[in-house]
């Protein structure tokens, strides 16, 4: 049964655990290895995820059954707009489901709040982006973000409307 779990900051060593599983694996053909290290310490370190916490970022698991298979991140923005900054399933879990699931609780959990849309951000040539279509997102325009260490993100912003 699929479930979903409010992360606090003593779960920081859970989404780390989940993300070391997943994003290595979820980035392999879209980023070289270092840069994929050097993202991992810039937005997974432990002192980086307090940080998020603290800043706003609302962070769930979802659970299959009583075994976490995923987790998100979530933020107000602005002007009723809130940002889903993370979603990742594990790659074996990937396909059935739960990350529908989460993008359904988060939008019910900020039109509590009179949210009227969901943005996010997925490299350009990440199939994810097919994923987010078919739940509704489209692409408002694309945004090349400097990360440092001569990284850039090569996105393309997505919103859903509601």
């Amino acid at each position: 049964m699929l479930n979903i779990r409010t992360a606090s900051k003593e779960n920081i060593p859970l989404i780390r655990e989940l993300t070391l599983r997943i994003w290595p694996q979820t980035y392999n053909d879209l980023l070289t290895p270092d840069q994929i290290g050097y993202m991992l310490d810039r937005m997974y370190s432990e002192s980086s995820l307090e940080k998020q916490m603290n800043d706003g970022s609302q962070f769930i698991f979802v659970y299959d059954d009583e075994e976490p298979v995923g987790f998100a991140a979530y933020f107000y923005k602005e002007q009723s707009i809130y940002k889903l900054d993370k979603i990742y399933i594990l790659p074996s879990q990937q396909g059935k489901g739960f990350g529908k699931y989460m993008i359904d609780h988060i939008i019910d959990e900020i039109k509590k709040h009179e949210a009227n849309a969901l943005q996010l951000q997925v490299k350009r040539d990440n199939k994810a982006r097919f994923f987010y279509e078919k739940l509704g997102f489209s692409i408002l325009y694309e945004i090349n973000v400097d990360i440092g260490n001569g990284y850039f993100m090569n996105d393309y912003l997505m919103e859903k409307k509601f």
